[in-house]
């Protein structure tokens, strides 16, 4: 979802010849096994438990034998199983239900519509390859928000980095748990362009508001989806005029906004989004749902007293207050790019620096 020259992970920058390009999967992949080929990089063993020794170090659990250390860098992401549909038992046997992480492309489902319920990143990006593909498409809306793909002349990230939004720090937040929140919409897919939901409905997409409960073949939605249109164009205007002002501030001369891929299906030409309290999975054809309600992070494999009441990381730039445990690459670890290519690369340093015991930007 960020460009190319935003991979900057330390000795590890993109150096290809396209910056503002998007590298597909495969070559993230490759490049990551690349980079980790410099490092006496184990794979295939998975940790189960870290436990402290009485006498210092650590003792890991893993599926190879135990191993003992003296420091631990946890960074297995946030995203380390799949939140669990709310629903997903009271379907019946015949709707496929997936989650979106085992979504692969439209041939992999049976022939029918595709009922998606989220609408994050993964939501938006599979109901619009479905809808592409020429699947009848229905889409539940939550409460993630959306951003340009390009504003006034630049991809949208470029404006992210240059005006410090991305260094915002958890106590810049409207709240602590405001860094939980879903990614605004957004895909790099084709060149990467802009998601908008009144363009989805626009070109024959049927949304609607968050699932409320399933009886057989019925799903029934809450009547919330013009809010959460609007919670969502409300994001993107937020974050625009926040740009404006950095822009104008600068004095950097930058186009004027294109209306032409941001806001020109917000309810334009009297087009109207319908809303729909129910919906009959048989009558519309729906063989497949698939649930897009993410993630969640769960670090209890480490047993010692370093996460919140959430379940988070307790740190000071994945610093612990039990010597030798770390963390690395989460939301908002640090700051607003902690948990992607862009940033972890600078928590990375500050970590080796406090493990080698070298001062660090924090001293």
């Amino acid at each position: 979802m960020t460009p190319n020259w935003t991979i900057r992970l330390p000795d590890g920058q993109y150096d290809g010849p396209d910056p503002d390009g998007f590298l597909p999967r495969d070559e993230i992949v490759a490049m990551l096994e690349r980079y980790g080929a410099e490092a006496p990089v184990r794979t295939g063993v998975e940790v189960t438990a870290v436990d402290p020794e009485p006498d210092g170090g650590f003792m890991l659990s893993t599926s190879t034998g135990p191993i003992r250390t003296p420091a631990v860098v946890v960074a297995t992401g946030m995203f380390q199983t799949e939140r669990p549909a709310p629903f997903i038992g009271r379907l019946p046997a015949r709707v496929l239900q997936l989650h979106t992480s085992r979504y692969r492309n439209p041939g992999a489902l049976p022939p029918g519509g595709v009922l998606v319920v989220g609408s994050g990143q993964s939501g938006c990006q599979i109901a619009e390859e479905l809808l592409e593909a020429g699947r009848t498409v229905h889409l539940s809306v939550g409460s993630a928000g959306r951003a340009p793909r390009r504003y006034r002349g630049r991809d949208v990230f470029h404006w992210l980095a240059a005006s410090g939004f991305l260094d915002r720090t958890v106590d810049k937040l409207p709240s602590p748990r405001a860094k939980f929140a879903p990614n605004p919409h957004a895909t790099g897919r084709n060149g990467g362009h802009t998601i908008n939901l009144h363009r989805f409905a626009r070109d024959g997409m049927r949304l609607h508001g968050h699932v409320q409960g399933v009886e057989g073949e019925t799903i029934r939605f809450a009547a919330d989806l013009h809010a959460n249109l609007a919670a969502a164009d409300t994001f993107a205007a937020e974050l625009t005029a926040g740009l404006d002002r950095f822009i104008a501030a600068a004095g950097i001369s930058a186009p004027a906004p294109d209306p032409s891929n941001t806001d020109e299906y917000e309810g334009q030409d009297g087009f109207a989004i319908a809303e729909q309290a129910e919906l009959n999975l048989a009558a519309e054809g729906i063989s497949t749902v698939s649930w897009a309600g993410g993630y969640r992070f769960d670090y209890s494999l480490v047993h010692a007293p370093v996460l919140d009441s959430d379940g988070f990381p307790i740190t000071a730039r994945g610093v612990t207050r039990v010597p030798g445990i770390y963390f690395l690459g989460m939301q908002f670890l640090h700051d607003g790019k902690s948990a992607i290519l862009y940033g972890v690369g600078d928590d990375a340093v500050h970590v080796a620096r406090h493990l080698a015991g070298a001062p660090t930007d924090e001293d």
